[in-house]
């Protein structure tokens, strides 16, 4: 399994920048964040520096999406990072949640999304696509390689990711919602003719190393929250009781507004909403122990990756447990002499 760490690109740019530096040396493989040019600040510019100060830590967005750039515009980031730093990104994208509500916009559709995945990736990957009635390229790109990862929580999301998608992001680590969640994709992909185990399947959720339950939760209660604003757009769509788990239908029924100014903070007044059962099951919370026992269960789903959230009040010495001990625990043994 590898393992990534979400940061928020809060100013000073700088922070970001040094939390990264921190999370390659502690064996972290990827360094996500939040793309949302509005709430923080532009992500890309920090990748730029992310990227010059370490040797093998691999950065992208999660999750961009496709309204608020030009398609043309993401792929040329990509290819131009990659041609600086040796192909070491990496594109999660979505339909979009307060990078386009705060401007009030709304999430593209599938077709969007489906399109601008095919134009991203083609072009990112030194090849020719259609675009607008014409076949453009990047004349300047050499050798390009990315893969672009689908952010799905619904139904329609769910196939497109198996369908379409070089991987796909969940954000929740509940290990129920997670086999039904992986189970739908495989079988999108193998509906497609794609071999099913080609998708990389990555969990996203709070990682906070702790023992003071009331504490890890209040921090990390936000997370219900942000994950509960895309399970209202389901059950709109679908009903309560559809094809969707209840598990994580049901607890989105004491929600009543939210503020995009809090969003994705610890201490966000608009998540009160959300148990103290749904922040235990959908975030990874607890001694080492705790981490590695949640994860193993992940693992065994298929998940290749688990990339942990950083937004609460105990980043160093919980990504510096992972480095120790959790990390190595989930690693493949070698041993010096058989």
């Amino acid at each position: 399994m590898e393992f990534g760490a979400v940061l928020q690109t809060n100013p000073p740019a700088s922070r970001t920048v040094q939390l990264a530096k921190l999370a390659e040396v502690h064996g972290f493989t990827h360094v996500w964040t939040f793309d949302s040019h509005i709430l923080w600040q532009e992500p890309y510019v920090i990748y730029s520096q992310i990227l010059a100060q370490t040797q093998r830590i691999k950065v992208g967005p999660f999750v961009t999406n496709p309204a608020t750039r030009d398609w043309t515009v993401t792929a040329s980031v990509f290819a131009t990072l990659n041609e600086m730093y040796g192909n070491r990104t990496v594109c999660g994208i979505g339909r979009g949640d307060s990078a386009v509500r705060v401007t009030n916009g709304k999430p593209v559709t599938m077709k969007e999304l489906r399109e601008a995945i095919h134009v991203i990736r083609e072009l990112a990957n030194s090849r020719p696509v259609q675009y607008h009635d014409s076949t453009i390229q990047f004349p300047w790109s050499r050798g390009s390689e990315l893969e672009v990862w689908v952010a799905a929580y619904g139904p329609l999301a769910l196939k497109l990711a198996g369908e379409v998608g070089d991987g796909f992001i969940l954000q929740l680590a509940d290990v129920d919602i997670a086999k039904w969640m992986i189970t739908t994709v495989r079988n999108a992909a193998e509906a497609a003719g794609r071999d099913p185990m080609s998708v990389k399947f990555c969990v996203a959720a709070p990682m906070y190393i702790g023992d003071d339950w009331e504490h890890m939760r209040d921090q990390c209660r936000w997370f219900g929250g942000m994950v509960g604003n895309h399970v209202a757009d389901i059950v709109a769509k679908y009903g309560e009781h559809g094809d969707v788990p209840e598990a994580l239908t049901d607890y989105i029924k004491g929600r009543e507004d939210y503020d995009y100014n809090e969003h994705g903070r610890a201490g966000n007044v608009h998540t009160q909403f959300v148990p103290d059962e749904i922040v235990d099951r959908f975030c990874v919370l607890g001694t080492a122990a705790q981490h590695i026992e949640k994860l193993e269960q992940l693992k065994a789903l298929g998940v290749d990756q688990f990339a942990g959230y950083l937004q609460h009040d105990n980043k160093e010495e919980t990504l510096r447990v992972y480095g120790e001990t959790v990390i190595p625990a989930l690693s493949e043994h070698i041993t010096a002499k058989a």
